[in-house]
């Protein structure tokens, strides 16, 4: 069984770190997700909310050089975005994430729009293609409120697709994904059914039963959760994951090390 923090030994390996943090290798790249690193304590989220940390992150950031480049879902919120994640941008040649996140963040932030694709060269001398995915961070019509989120796959000629599906709580976002990038090798998916005082505490990102939902739409041969642990807003957790999938026959597709 693979450990948070340690790669698999799947076609793609991933590391995971805790909360949204993942260090993803493909094509000879490295792609680290929403970067957080901060010790555990409370974090305002903005509009008087505040986010708990209830754990620290695997890793010292310190430790993960080289990283050529970010997928940040999006940077408003503490909980993928905090202040050491901040600090490491900046040593970073590129982060993609947001329209609104680039403007934000500046430096070498990348805006891209859902299904805006970008083409990185790689070591080989290859490219490989980042293309920029919807997400929905809460019920319909929730983006005025909780802003502007993207998710991303991964594709190359000579490469399994990868999906990193950022903070989204909707299905049908998930079919359309599917429907131009189905089947997907590896999915890595936000679960954790967060939830705040927000819309009356709806569904932030998705809960375990919708995780393995859109393992099924994605047809998935590989899951790897994350943002299912390290904040007190996750209300489910690594045995809701494994139940989940259990009872949709989809166990043997959930990473081992992952949970």
């Amino acid at each position: 069984m693979t450990k948070a923090g340690t790669p698999t030994e799947q076609t793609t390996p991933v590391s995971v770190f805790g909360g949204p943090t993942a260090l993803i290798e493909y094509g000879g790249l490295r792609f680290l997700t929403d970067p957080t690193f901060d010790a555990p304590g409370e974090y305002p989220r903005g509009n008087g909310h505040v986010l708990t940390k209830t754990a620290p992150a695997a890793i010292d950031p310190a430790e993960l050089a080289p990283v050529d480049a970010v997928l940040l879902s999006h940077d408003e919120h503490p909980d993928n975005l905090d202040h050491s994640g901040r600090a490491l941008l900046a040593g970073i040649p590129l982060t993609l994430t947001t329209r609104g996140g680039a403007a934000r963040l500046g430096g070498t932030a990348r805006g891209l729009a859902p299904w805006e694709t970008v083409d990185l060269p790689r070591p080989d001398g290859g490219t490989l293609t980042v293309t920029a995915t919807p997400a929905q961070h809460g019920p319909e019509g929730c983006e005025p409120v909780t802003g502007e989120v993207i998710g991303f796959v991964l594709t190359a000629p000579d490469l399994p697709t990868v999906y990193v599906s950022g903070d989204n709580a909707s299905l049908d976002v998930v079919r359309q994904i599917a429907d131009r990038f189905a089947p997907v090798d590896t999915a890595v998916l936000f679960a954790g059914a967060a939830r705040t005082a927000l819309f009356d505490g709806a569904l932030l990102t998705l809960d375990s039963t919708r995780t393995a939902e859109a393992a099924t739409l994605l047809a998935a041969r590989r899951v790897i959760p994350v943002h299912f642990d390290s904040w007190g807003h996750f209300t489910e957790g690594r045995t809701h994951l494994i139940d989940a999938f259990t009872a949709a026959g989809l166990l043997d597709r959930l990473e081992p090390g992952a949970v």
